[in-house]
Parts: C-alpha cells; structure tokens; sequence
C-alpha cells in the first residue's frame, strides 16, 4: 500500500512537469536543451547501468543490452532516414513541375508533406510512448524496492518521483517538437502520470523477468540518446546557439545525477 501512495506521488510530479513544460513560451530553446540534458542524464546513469545489470550475458563478447542498446538507436535512425529520403524525392519531383501543371504539382507536395508530417509526428508519439514505458518500470522498482524493505523503498522513492518530474517535462516537449498538437501531448502526459501507479499495483500481482526488463531498458537508451543528440540538441542550438542553451543542457545532466546519486 506504502508503494502505491508514493507511486501517486510520482503521478503529481510527472504532471508538474508537464505543466512546466508547457509555460515555457519564447524560451523554447532553453526548454530543449534541458531536455536533452536531461535525456543523456537518463541514459548514462539510469537505462544502461539498468541495464547492463539486469541483461550481462555476451553474444560474441558483447553484452546483450548493448546490442540492444546499439539496435535502438540504429531503429530509430533508420526511420528518421527513411522518412527523409522520402521528402528529398517529393522535393526533386516538385522542382521538375512544369507550370501549365503547376497546381497538380502542388496538390502532390501538400499531401507528401502531409504525409511526412504524419512520419514525423508518429516519431515523437513512438518516443512519449517510450517514456510513458519508462515510467511504468519507475513503478515497478517502487513496488520490487518496498518489497525488499522500506529504507531501499524510501530511498528509491525519492529518486523516482524527482525523477518523474523529467519523465513529465520530456514527455510533453518531445511531442509538442515532433508537430503534434496539445491534446495529444496532454494525452501521453496523463498516460505517463498514470503509469508509475500502474507499475507500482502490478508488482503486487506479478512481475516481468529481470532479463527482459534489461534487453528492453537497452533498447530505449539508444532510442533516446539519438533523439537527444541528433534531434533536440540541434533544434536547442539552431535558433539560439547561445551559451545559455548549453548551460541548460549541463544543468539537466547534472540534475540527473543528482537524483540517480540519491537512489545509490
């Protein structure tokens, strides 16, 4: 029952991070640096350490997680190239429009554009989404944590629900930035809210084995960390490229660290 209110805990933050997120206004650079920041926090001291923990055994002298790890984000790549690929050719076939069809030619581009419109916004729902998994696990280690003994289950709640703030924050960013609009982004929040309590009450039914946990948690690292590094950060730098953007992006890492710091 102690897993469960403090899993309702993690529910407000995440939603307090959502609503930070949102009242960002004309700071929206600093707001993705923080992001990023914060997404490289969660990779490199949180999802992989997991991870390698959970899922060590090697396949030709490479632990599994990191081939996960590897694979994630080579999947996410792959889809963001794709979907690339696919808007240089619209633009090619829109240069070699002759102007007696010169509307034909446009009803083509509005409805490829249309369509990768959709692609993009399917990458930042496959993210939330991600994250929204995330913090289903958070409940899970709430719940696994009390069952070993409160003072574990105190500790790792407080670096839970600090941690849910990020989960919240990111969450309603990477939705809004892959051009979806606010009824989704709130969407995906309250599912993210949600899942912690979730996690928490499965626990008391069940739970998923220990190495399917790590080969998942490694997976969503890399898919992270491509997505902070090839997407957000340049979006923080391109309109801003300013010392302040930088300095958010440090702060969230070290924000990171200090929550994972409490868990230890």
């Amino acid at each position: 029952m102690t897993a469960i209110l403090v899993a309702a805990g993690a529910f407000m933050m995440t939603l307090i991070g959502g609503f930070v997120a949102q009242r960002t206004g004309d700071r929206r650079h600093l707001v993705l640096g923080f992001a990023a920041g914060l997404m490289l926090g969660v990779v490199a001291f949180d999802l992989l350490p997991e991870a390698l923990h959970a899922a060590p055994d090697e396949i030709h002298g490479v632990p599994q997680a990191l081939l996960m790890f590897a694979a994630g984000f080579l999947t996410i790549h792959i889809i963001e190239r794709a979907v690339a690929i696919h808007r240089s050719h619209e633009d090619e076939y829109a240069e070699h429009t002759h102007g007696r069809s010169q509307s034909h030619g446009h009803g083509h581009g509005h409805g490829h554009g249309h369509a990768h419109s959709h692609g993009r916004q399917g990458v930042g729902l496959a993210a939330a989404g991600a994250l929204v998994g995330h913090s289903l696990m958070d409940g899970f280690a709430i719940g696994a944590a009390f069952q070993a003994g409160s003072t574990v289950g105190t500790v790792v709640a407080i670096a839970v629900v600090a941690h849910d703030f990020a989960d919240g924050f990111n969450t309603y960013t990477i939705t809004r930035m892959y051009g979806n609009d606010r009824r989704r982004a709130l969407a995906l929040l309250g599912a993210d809210a949600l899942a912690p309590v979730t996690g928490a009450g499965i626990t008391l039914l069940f739970t998923i084995p220990e190495h399917v946990l790590g080969l998942y948690l490694g997976f969503f690292a890399g898919f992270l960390l491509y997505l902070a590094t090839s997407d957000i950060l340049p979006e923080a730098h391109s309109p801003h490229p300013s010392r302040s953007t930088l300095l958010c992006t440090l702060l969230g890492v070290g924000f990171l660290w200090l929550v994972i710091g409490f868990a230890g």
